[in-house]
């Protein structure tokens, strides 16, 4: 709950917040020059003074979904908290029911994002997503644990991906990296 002469609002959803569904806005009559932002479960959080205006804090707003999006993706997850992760979307977008024996970073994997052993249980994801935005390792990892529900990649497959709200933004942004990569490297100009 903000203190008191704080206001709550919504700012635009859909703004650059790469995890999560709402962007919320509080400002502070105490706060009078800072401005910062977190992470509140699926909400991101940033609180600006009072005094601002509204063209400031769109600006601010902008900011630090672009500062907390930089220290997120330079973040990397180890193999206990992949798990934890992937135990969280399974709760949210299969009810549970996709449960991995294993989920774990693998650097053998240079031509797939991950890759799924239904019969096993075992949930691997390649090193190259680490430092990628969290949506991106999170449609991998939906994308894996669909895999223990149904093995191929038929109609049913994709019906339980529709769950999850960012599948189609992650598949551009990993086709993205692919094209990239594909493209000629050419030596830096002399002077640069």
């Amino acid at each position: 709950m903000p203190g008191a002469g704080a206001r709550r609002r919504d700012a635009n959803p859909a703004r650059r917040a790469p995890a999560t569904s709402a962007v919320e806005v509080r400002r502070s009559a105490r706060r009078s020059r800072t401005v910062s932002a977190y992470r509140e479960g699926d909400r991101t959080i940033v609180l600006i003074p009072a005094r601002m205006s509204e063209a400031e804090e769109q600006r601010w707003v902008s900011v630090m979904l672009d500062k907390l999006a930089a220290q997120e993706s330079k973040r990397v997850l180890g193999d206990t908290e992949l798990a934890e992760r992937a135990e969280r979307l399974s709760a949210q977008y299969f009810e549970g029911r996709a449960r991995p024996a294993s989920v774990r970073w693998v650097t053998n994997q240079n031509t797939r994002w991950g890759s799924c052993t239904p019969t096993e249980g075992s949930i691997r994801l390649s090193h190259r997503l680490q430092g990628m935005p969290e949506y991106v390792v999170d449609y991998v990892l939906v994308h894996e644990l669909a895999h223990l529900l149904v093995p191929g990649h038929g109609p049913r497959f994709w019906r339980l991906l529709d769950a999850y709200p960012r599948t189609e933004r992650a598949r551009g942004y990993l086709e993205g990296v692919v094209a990239a990569d594909r493209l000629p490297h050419l030596p830096a100009a002399r002077g640069e």
